[in-house]
């Protein structure tokens, strides 16, 4: 580190939500150091669909021109008991028609990059090992770089933990995930496969393995557009017995069983399957403290309909730094308090339908019902995809939006574990 010793904010953790946290702030013109502990480009367990979200997100940010050279998709294939559904991406007012596949150790270098052509001052292969606290206030990181060593102090008036699930920074200022919520477990791998360029993205909700037995949770398969396709299965700790299931074995049984269209080669994968354990629907509290803030996978800010946490990571990072500049601007921390409030504004409600429905599907007896019966109504999967993705439209009456609402009120009179 060279230039700055006291910076206006540090940004721990320079993935999605770190990097949108410090391209939005060093846009607004204040001083941001981000350290990130891992060296690009650096992989992450993930499926690396962009849903119309993100891509509004990194359109948003400038980048939208940058994801051209990669895969783009049109919408979900849906197939489960033996029926396949392909369902365009809805239309929207503030949200495209379409997705990218781009993995993410091009992704995340990419905007990454682009926080610190924005001015960010970005350290790679440097850990934030500790907070500084001065009077009970954070006031900065003693961070180290992985390569020699050495070790320092970073200073700011604000710090921004957004170092993902595991958020060791996070839990030694006190954060915690509320285990009452659902917990997401997933594996993916890459494979060779001819339909690498397929318009649409795939998940299969009828899991079986090769003796026809049903598996918990939902396998996809995501084309990336470089003759390879990304393969996964992932599922909920709402399921009865989800601490016993071997996520090997899911990923090898999927593999095996996937549409033969696909032409996998199961024993062959180009690189070992890589898993991990995902917090979701805002269970990481607290959020805010008096000079910090927790974003993206960090505070579990992930959609438990579908595991999607790319977009909320980048949304979080831009409502954080907002929030940041109007302190800096004013001199005044109040306006960082009213993040918890935003949040659940922007969340709160529909990740609380998504952790009803969580509960349901962790029942797999009432889940095959519900595939079965759903998966020959196109028009029911269509609003099913629209509330999934949280793309429904506010001012828009229809059987989505219907259907959204009648949920929500039923889950309006259910008791919330929030702390």
């Amino acid at each position: 580190m060279t230039t700055v010793d006291r910076a206006d904010v540090l940004v721990v953790g320079g993935g999605p939500a770190g990097a949108a946290t410090s391209y939005w702030l060093a846009k607004a013109g204040h001083r941001v150091v981000t350290v990130e502990r891992k060296t690009f480009p650096r992989d992450k367990t993930c499926g690396d669909g962009l849903t119309p979200r993100a891509v509004k997100q990194l359109s948003d940010m400038g980048l939208y021109d940058a994801l051209l050279p990669y895969h783009r998709y049109s919408g979900l294939r849906a197939i489960a008991h033996g029926v396949t559904l392909e369902l365009n991406w809805p239309q929207h007012p503030d949200y495209p028609d379409h997705g990218f596949v781009v993995r993410r150790r091009d992704l995340d270098q990419l905007v990454f990059q682009h926080a610190g052509e924005a001015g960010a001052e970005l350290h790679e292969g440097t850990e934030a090992i500790a907070p500084i606290v001065d009077g009970g206030l954070v006031t900065g990181a003693v961070v180290k770089d992985k390569a020699t060593g050495e070790t320092r102090d970073v200073h700011a008036r604000y710090v921004v933990i957004a170092d993902g699930a595991n958020s060791r920074f996070g839990r030694a200022l006190g954060t915690a995930r509320n285990k009452a919520f659902p917990q997401g477990m997933a594996i993916r791998t890459y494979y060779e496969s001819p339909l690498h360029d397929e318009p649409w993205i795939e998940s299969c909700l009828d899991v079986r393995d090769r003796n026809g037995n049903s598996l918990p949770g939902y396998g996809w398969i995501f084309p990336v557009g470089n003759g390879t396709i990304n393969v996964g299965i992932g599922l909920l700790s709402t399921f009865r017995d989800w601490r016993e299931v071997n996520t090997s074995h899911l990923m090898k049984e999927w593999a095996a069983t996937a549409p033969d269209y696909w032409k996998i080669d199961p024993e062959n994968p180009c690189q070992p399957p890589t898993g991990g354990r995902i917090p979701m629907a805002g269970s990481v509290n607290p959020k805010v403290g008096p000079t910090w803030a927790v974003v993206g996978d960090a505070g579990g800010s992930v959609n438990p309909f579908n595991g999607e946490g790319i977009d909320y990571a980048y949304e979080t990072g831009k409502m954080v730094a907002e929030l940041l500049s109007e302190s800096l601007l004013s001199g005044d921390g109040m306006a960082l308090q009213q993040y918890p409030k935003l949040l659940e504004a922007e969340y709160g409600l529909y990740f609380k339908v998504a952790r009803l429905f969580a509960k349901v599907i962790g029942q797999p007896v009432l889940m095959r019902e519900l595939t079965r019966v759903g998966i020959r109504s196109r028009s029911l999967m269509d609003w099913v995809l629209r509330i999934m993705a949280n793309l429904l439209q506010p001012d828009e009456v229809g059987p989505a939006e219907a259907a959204y609402a009648m949920a929500a009120a039923i889950v309006k009179r259910v008791p919330d574990p929030l702390p």
